[in-house]
Formats: C-alpha cells, structure tokens, sequence
C-alpha cells in the first residue's frame, strides 16, 4: 500500500487553504496599533512590526506536533522542549532576527510535576542553546479537551526576536545563480510524525532494534538541532540572500523566500530512520514533500560564500554542503522530481 500524508490524516492542501482564508482575517489588524507600524505579516516566517526607535520587533509562535505521541509512549520527557525552542527559534532567525525572549505553553490532562519538571528541562536546554531567555509561560490542565489513557499533553512556545532593518532577510534579493547550502538534521527534527508513525509503527515497536537505526524510539525522539548561532553569526559576515527551516512542508518551503526556481540535486545521504520510512510504501516525492530526508536548514547565497558560510557551521560542530541552485524555471525540483 502506498502510504501519503493525506491518508495519515494530514492535507497539506487543505491547510493552505485554512491558512489563506486566515490570513485574510487576520490582515484586517494590521493598523491597529499606531505605536508599531507593521512591516511584514502573514505567510513568511514570523510577523514584524517597526517600534519606536527604528528597530524591528519579530515574533513567532510554533509546536513539537505529534512528536509528543512518542515522548508519551517512550515515558521520556526531557528533550521534548528542545524541538519546541528550536521549532521557534529556527524559525525566526529566518529572516535575520535575534531571539530575545520565549514563552511556553504547555496543555495536559492532567497535573504531573515530574513530567512538567522533565518538559521545561528540555525547554531550558534549548533556551541556553539558542542564548535566549524563558520569560515565562502557561500550563493548562485540561482534561475534557486533552484526552488520552495515562499522561497526555501538547506543547507549543512563542518567541520575539529583534533586527535592525540592514539585518532583514525575506528571500526578494535571491537570483538565479545562487547556491543553496543545506545544513545537517538530526533526524525528523519535529514534522511529519503523523506519516513516520503510521509508516514504523505498524510494522515495528518502538522498543525494537533496527540495523543502523537504533531503537526506533530513540531515533524518532532525537531533537531537533538549533541553528541560531551559526545562522546568526553568517548574517553579519557574509551576504546572505535567503534562509530557509526545512520544517512542514519539507523542501517546498523554499518558496516561501521567493517564487523562483529551486534545483536540489546533491542531498546527503538519506537519514536511516527516513529511508526506513520510504521502505513501507512512502514515494519518493510524498517523501521530499514531507521530511527534511537530512537537511534542516538552508541559506542561499552567491556561490563566492559558500566557503565562508560552511566554515561558519563547522565552527559549530554542524555540518553543511551544497545541496543545490537557485534556478529560472519556477518550482521546487529535487532528484529531477517536481515536488511544487
């Protein structure tokens, strides 16, 4: 059986849809407050408004998804907050702010102080990753809305983040010619779980051992890498035209800097909980539209950068290749498929 998205349960279709009709609503706000003027809203990766002064306040708001399906099943708690630090902050160094302050969110059945000490370890981690302060949060016990046997729960954080207006970075200066530089995952970071637990589950626990796996558990809890150092650090060094997560939506994300054309065609090696994955009926396509297949992060740059742009990653222990080019036929092509 060829497994998709859609069918476990997730229409990216659908949700672009739901988001346009959104982002229709939501514009009708945008001037309203007379003290920060809004620069650029829905649709990229973070809202920013210009406050008084001349800077640029950014602010995002993301969760982990069902990746909290397996900290559930697997009783470990304690990394979960580091893929929502990083699902945020990741997020907003997209387009050159600087994370200043995160607050959390976190919804339950029921109250469990151990497992809540356990989520804002992980929450700490990743703040002290990304050199940012937990300003504060909020934990509701919800149990008509949270249902599930045992412990059950849903994470999610805000960020804001600060830039002055020569560190903006929205993807309008990328051209043909640019070189698109991919830097490493750690796995499944946190998309696509509602797909990789139908495709593993249903032929694998997640106690059991697979050949250059591991656990299947551990492999599919690894968290999600945080670039925001590097990321930041390449801002003020080199000339940078896009930056790209690779989160939801996998590679397509890429037009959401700009409507141009994408070629990939040099990817690492398939991560091996992924090509386990594509193992159990998963297209190639379903699987470029849908997982990171290795790749986390993107910048794209003129091509005399990209030494400069690698060399900052491996100061930071992540490593980084060419994955591709930026090109004139319009869409999303990777391995010769077209996947938007």
């Amino acid at each position: 059986m060829v497994l998709t998205y859609k069918k476990a349960g997730v229409d990216i279709s659908q949700i672009k849809q739901s988001q346009k009709a959104i982002g229709k609503l939501i514009s009708s706000t945008h001037k309203l407050q007379k003290k920060a003027k809004m620069t650029h809203g829905f649709g990229h990766y973070a809202g920013i408004v210009e406050i008084p002064g001349g800077k640029l306040l950014a602010t995002h708001t993301d969760g982990v998804g069902t990746k909290v399906v397996i900290a559930n099943m697997m009783k470990k708690y304690n990394t979960i907050g580091i893929d929502c630090v990083a699902m945020n902050v990741n997020d907003i160094i997209c387009i050159g702010a600087t994370p200043i302050s995160f607050v959390d969110y976190i919804a339950a059945n029921k109250n469990n102080v151990a497992i809540f000490k356990k989520i804002v370890e992980g929450l700490v981690t990743g703040a002290k990753k990304s050199s940012m302060p937990i300003v504060g949060g909020e934990t509701a016990i919800m149990p008509d809305v949270i249902e599930g046997k045992g412990f059950a729960f849903d994470l999610a954080g805000m960020v804001v983040g600060l830039l002055d207006k020569k560190d903006l970075v929205l993807g309008n200066k990328i051209k043909s010619g640019d070189v698109i530089i991919g830097a490493k995952s750690t796995g499944f970071h946190s998309n696509g779980y509602s797909l990789a637990r139908k495709a593993l589950l249903k032929k694998y626990s997640i106690n059991d051992k697979v050949k250059g796996v591991g656990k299947i558990g551990d492999a599919m809890l690894k968290p999600t890498e945080i670039y925001t150092n590097p990321v930041l650090e390449m801002i003020q060094k080199c000339k940078i035209n896009g930056l790209a997560h690779i989160t939801g939506g996998a590679f397509t994300k890429l037009l959401r800097l700009k409507n141009i054309g994408y070629q990939i065609d040099s990817l690492p090696k398939i991560p091996p909980i992924m090509g386990l994955v594509q193992e159990q009926g998963v297209k190639s396509e379903e699987m470029y539209k849908t997982f990171n297949m290795g790749v986390g992060f993107c910048v794209i740059a003129p091509k005399t950068q990209v030494t400069k742009i690698k060399s900052i990653f491996k100061k930071y222990k992540i490593s980084s290749q060419e994955i591709g080019q930026v090109v004139s036929k319009k869409g999303v092509f990777v391995n010769s498929i077209k996947i938007a």
